[in-house]
């Protein structure tokens, strides 16, 4: 059975938080600082990609 890839994010923030949902498959919220050289971070606990929007055509979502 194939695993889904992370989801991927578009975000007008550059600090931005993660829960990983609601309910019982979320995660505890972390926040994180998108570096304005790379323009994305992941999520430590669910692989989540956040893009910030000015980098969003310049980061391949499936990477």
């Amino acid at each position: 059975m194939p695993i889904a890839p992370p989801e991927t994010e578009i975000v007008d923030a550059w600090r931005v938080a993660c829960d990983g949902g609601e309910g019982a498959l979320g995660h505890p919220r972390v926040w994180y600082t998108i570096p304005r050289g790379t323009g994305w971070v992941e999520c430590q606990y669910c692989d989540k990609k956040i893009v910030h929007r000015s980098f969003a055509d310049k980061v391949d979502p499936d990477a």
